[in-house]
């Protein structure tokens, strides 16, 4: 097709690039949840938390701080129902990518049947506004997408396909846009989206949320994995955890996870970039300027951090025994490799050069056979809100 006469054409319709961004790469994080048991610990992690909880009426009242793809929620869902089988249920969780909040809700359907007083909310709001489910700036209640959706019939099936149904309305509500300055998704419709059974709506009329109604006070919160690690403590602190921190109920808890270092995953990348450091904000320095941000406010938490040998603990990647020896299978060095890149969060424009010398399976292999396997390791931090 000829240009418009007078017009540069290509200055005028080539668009600016794009920056890329680890964790945007659906390869990359669906190969790392399969290939390693990082959700599981977590889940773990958590349902330990509920053991100690005590919620309040109308219902117990959690909190996930990023769903991906549900795997984690719904194993800590399935954990609440064992602990508080009879007790009504309110889960809300954060998610903007369209493609996880598929992925979770496919998860929804066994947990709504096993635990059938259960009001289920996920939406794409900012984390300052997220846990009250509203938006902080003054805008009409129209403004902010709210879809409320019952579920008819008493099996998983009949879940599952109502809630296969909702394409389009996710698809309206979860659409995004890159930041043209930093490339980090942009919600285009701030959106929420209830989910219960239409057969218990009488008894959680309490419980359902309502626009500008009033949400938070939640039992549990889990904040895993919430932020860039190189990010600064200021920023993960005024942006994450205290807007989850003041959105607790007294007696409620924060559980906060975050990747540490110190193992095999940070070891292979080091003999690749020697000096590499990406976790250098520890939990110490978070609960320190969480304490500062909170101000007169701290009084009322508990900030102590628990000593190393509490707060550590490790997940591994998936291999048999026989997968590490002399001979190591390329299908096994690549996984490794990709957790390894992915738990760093290395950027793909730094991959180029060792990726073409083949320096970074030489790399994994040695590290993988020092340590007969691959393992990572995560610290976790609780905030807890004083019941008084």
């Amino acid at each position: 097709m000829p240009k418009a006469p007078g017009r540069n054409a290509g200055a005028a319709t080539e668009p600016a690039p794009t920056p890329f961004r680890f964790y945007d790469n659906r390869q990359k994080y669906l190969a790392f949840v399969t290939a390693c048991n990082e959700k599981s610990a977590i889940a773990r992690r958590a349902a330990g938390e509920l053991a100690v909880l005590q919620p309040t009426p109308p219902a117990v009242r959690l909190f996930d701080a990023g769903m991906g793809d549900g795997t984690v929620i719904a194993r800590l869902m399935r954990s609440a129902h064992r602990q508080f089988p009879t007790v009504p249920m309110c889960v809300v969780a954060k998610e903007i990518s369209l493609e996880d909040v598929r992925l979770g809700l496919e998860k929804l359907p066994d947990r709504l049947f096993e635990h059938p007083a259960t009001v289920f909310v996920v939406t794409n709001l900012k984390y300052a506004e997220a846990p009250h489910l509203e938006r902080r700036d003054e805008v009409p209640a129209g403004a902010l997408n709210w879809q409320e959706v019952c579920l008819t019939g008493t099996t998983a099936d009949e879940y599952a396909q109502q809630i296969e149904d909702l394409g389009t309305v996710l698809a309206n509500g979860w659409q995004t846009t890159p930041s043209p300055r930093s490339g980090n998704p942009l919600v285009v419709r701030p959106s929420v989206l209830v989910i219960y059974r239409e057969d218990h709506k009488f008894l959680l009329d309490a419980v359902i949320p309502r626009p500008r109604g009033t949400v938070g006070q939640y039992d549990l919160v889990l904040a895993s994995q919430p932020w860039r690690a190189r990010m600064g403590a200021d920023f993960k602190v005024q942006k994450v955890l205290a807007p989850l921190a003041r959105s607790l109920a007294p007696g409620g808890k924060l559980l906060a996870i975050q990747s540490c270092g110190h193992d095999p995953g940070l070891e292979i990348i080091q003999q690749l970039w020697p000096g590499e450091q990406p976790f250098q904000v520890s939990r110490h320095e978070l609960l320190a300027t969480l304490r500062r941000e909170l101000a007169g406010d701290y009084r009322h938490y508990d900030l102590s951090a628990l000593p190393d040998d509490e707060a550590i603990f490790r997940y591994e990647m998936h291999t048999l025994p026989s997968e590490i020896g002399d001979r190591i299978g390329t299908s096994t060095l690549f996984a490794a490799w990709n957790a390894a890149i992915y738990v760093n969060q290395i950027e793909d424009e730094r991959l180029d050069a060792v990726v073409t010398s083949g320096a970074y399976l030489e790399a994994t292999q040695r590290v993988l056979r020092k340590h007969g396997g691959l393992w990572f390791n995560d610290e976790a931090f609780v905030v807890a809100r004083r019941r008084n």
